[in-house]
């Protein structure tokens, strides 16, 4: 981290406790309407005081490592569509009190800037596609990985989402200290990314984890508990679910109610 943003980054400290005070309080007066699930209902613990809320998802932004250790939303058939906008550039997220990675950091990197949440999953409308292009959404990722694997793992995510009405998505990269870093804000390079997924009537729970790297393996081999992803990040995801019902799908290692 450079001396700016560690300065930032201590001036901050009191202001980003208050802050997201705020934010909490805020997201509380969002329940469930019309039965549909909602971002507020099932936001994951954060390891980072630093969530942040806008349009269409939520995140928790690791100034550490200079990404999002989650980014969680909902995804529901109208996101999905399959108009052609223009792709805009990526920009600074201005919310981001520490600063988030400028773009920059990528450049010449041999890594992609990958969507958290997919410009795929927020077709709906110009404005809710065009607010994943905020570099607080982005990790560094491999491009075979990012055109291979993780590619078709969305498309999958974005087919059930379309047979279940709507899906709870949560997504991001493993944050180690141990990780390889690019860019002269060093952005952390995930080894690991993660996905996970709640159905809108809370019986069936998935959870994946994915080498950042190229592979050939069918999506069903990276199949995880949710149990095991929070061992290696020490995210509680689902902390407003009832705990009998959490325990026993973040157990699951399964398929058992998705079709591949």
């Amino acid at each position: 981290m450079c001396k700016n943003k560690m300065a930032i980054l201590l001036i901050m400290t009191v202001l980003m406790g208050a802050c997201n005070q705020n934010r909490t309080t805020q997201n509380n007066e969002f329940g469930t309407q019309n039965n549909e699930i909602t971002v507020f209902d099932y936001l994951p613990s954060n390891t980072t005081g630093a969530v942040y809320k806008h349009k269409t998802y939520t995140l928790s932004y690791a100034e550490e490592y200079e990404q999002a250790e989650w980014v969680a939303y909902v995804l529901k058939e109208s996101d999905i569509k399959n108009t052609d906008y223009k792709r805009p550039y990526f920009e600074i997220d201005p919310e981001i009190l520490t600063g988030a990675a400028h773009w920059r950091n990528y450049k010449r990197s041999g890594y992609n800037k990958g969507h958290l949440c997919p410009a795929g999953d927020r077709r709906g409308s110009y404005e809710d596609y065009e607010e994943t292009f905020l570099t607080s959404n982005i990790a560094p990722q491999k491009y075979d990985f990012n055109a291979g694997i993780w590619n078709r793992l969305e498309q999958k995510v974005r087919y059930w989402a379309k047979g279940q009405d709507s899906l709870y998505v949560v997504t991001g990269g493993v944050l180690t200290p141990d990780l390889e870093t690019i860019g002269f804000e060093n952005v952390a390079v995930p080894k690991y990314f993660y996905k996970i997924l709640l159905s809108k009537d809370q019986k069936n729970m998935i959870g994946f984890l994915v080498p950042n790297e190229a592979s050939e393996k069918p999506l069903y081999s990276f199949i995880t508990s949710v149990d095991k992803i929070e061992q290696l990040t020490g995210i509680d995801f689902f902390p407003a679910l009832e705990d009998a019902i959490e325990d026993e799908l973040e157990a699951k290692t399964d398929y058992t109610g998705w079709i591949f």
